[in-house]
């Protein structure tokens, strides 16, 4: 049976993934294992260990602590379903966004920002 803090950490394991542009296949290779076992990681269906989790944090330049981000006591408080990165356009904006320089980076923000303000 899965555990909800599995679940959890393979969300934000395939999330990260997902939003530096990084397949499961790039992913596997890097830290130096098949692409099955990284659908099982993202999945929930395979638990982490503690050394194979710091080696995807290394291979996709994020803390640990960012796969535990949203937990309390082992209970989710953030859902990571509802998580707006879910859907593939709002995904192609954020890396489209990332691939900008900064300063450009910034002006869209202020943009946004501005516009949202306006709505």
């Amino acid at each position: 049976m899965k555990h909800n803090v599995d679940v959890h950490v393979g969300k934000r394991i395939r999330h990260r993934r997902w939003m530096i542009g990084m397949t499961q296949q790039q992913l596997a290779e890097k830290v130096g294992i098949k692409f099955q076992q990284i659908q099982k990681y993202e999945t929930g269906m395979n638990r982490v260990s503690a050394s194979r989790l710091w080696d995807i944090a290394q291979a996709v330049d994020v803390p640990v602590s960012f796969f535990f981000e949203g937990l309390e006591d082992g209970q989710l408080h953030d859902a990571v379903e509802g998580d707006i990165l879910a859907d593939k356009e709002a995904l192609q904006l954020v890396r489209a966004y990332y691939a900008m320089p900064e300063a450009q980076r910034r002006q869209i923000f202020e943009l946004a920002r501005v516009l949202s303000d306006a709505a």
